[in-house]
């Protein structure tokens, strides 16, 4: 039986894809350990923000964080299955109703916060 380019394309890839990551979607606020190399040394840099948006799957996943230190934003899109990732904290899961939230870089300060689903459930039960 032929195998198909597909067929082929998915048995490499999962070769390669990574399962020691967890699962997390826009409006969540996590922490990425990056590996950096500096001439000789590496060392390991915490990059913590809002993740924007999350699309794509297998090898081609990538996700965007925003990050907002002393008022300058800056946003660095990550590839899912980078080896240069060490680990990904899930600091705080957050509730929102849309994949791609642009919205967010005209905000700044308090009005950029995501509610965070941990206390929406909550309230619901108390109610």
């Amino acid at each position: 039986m032929p195998l198909n380019k597909q067929a082929i394309i998915d048995f490499v890839e999962s070769t390669q894809l990574r399962d020691d990551l967890p699962e997390f979607k826009s409006g969540d606020n996590i922490s990425v350990h990056l590996k950096i190399k500096d001439g000789n040394k590496t060392r390991i840099q915490k990059f913590e923000g809002l993740v924007i948006r999350v699309r794509g799957s297998g090898l081609g996943k990538t996700f965007i964080l925003r990050k907002e230190t002393l008022g300058v934003n800056s946003e660095i899109t990550f590839n899912y299955a980078n080896p240069n990732v060490v680990k990904i904290e899930i600091l705080r899961k957050g509730k929102v109703r849309r994949n791609y939230l642009s919205y967010i870089r005209n905000l700044h300060g308090k009005a950029a916060r995501i509610k965070s689903a941990t206390t929406a459930s909550s309230k619901k039960k108390v109610a």
